[in-house]
């Protein structure tokens, strides 16, 4: 890529408006998950500083670690596990305010404290999930549920 990320100031919307397109341009033609995965991850973490920005993918009955930007992760997570394996069991985007309040989370790092974790989709299928974790509470919600959800529509090809 030759163009440098141009970062939004401005609200949480403003951010994620100016995001998008710079995505969409950056995965258009690329047809390698991996690579996507890893450019998407790092201009997220890049444009809002989150403590953890990745994918997890699904590869057979767990969802294994894939590109991300930020500290040590967990590695392997089954389904219906913690907030990523909930996304993936239950087909739906988890907005976590605190996870010390989420049945079953699984603390990879004790530094987190909110989650946002996104089902990936192709053809209908869930084939990974967008997981952002905060170091603060309440870090997440509709807005983060919104743009992020279009965002990983570029897999949906």
């Amino acid at each position: 890529m030759s163009e440098n990320l141009i970062i939004a100031e401005g609200t949480k919307n403003e951010k994620y408006e100016m995001l998008l397109p710079q995505i969409q341009g950056v995965v258009c033609g690329e047809s390698d998950d991996i690579a996507n995965m890893a450019n998407i991850a790092s201009m997220i973490a890049e444009t809002f500083g989150f403590w953890w920005t990745g994918f997890y993918r699904v590869m057979g009955d767990e969802l294994v670690l894939g590109p991300f930007q930020g500290p040590l992760a967990c590695t392997r997570i089954r389904k219906g596990r913690g907030v990523c394996g909930t996304a993936w069991a239950e087909a739906a985007t988890q907005v976590v305010p605190d996870v010390d309040k989420f049945p079953g989370h699984i603390a990879c790092s004790s530094a987190s404290r909110s989650e946002i974790v996104v089902p990936v989709y192709r053809n209908g299928v869930i084939i990974a999930v967008l997981d952002i974790d905060s170091a603060d509470l309440n870090t997440f919600d509709d807005v983060d549920k919104l743009y992020l959800e279009r965002i990983v529509k570029v897999f949906d090809i």
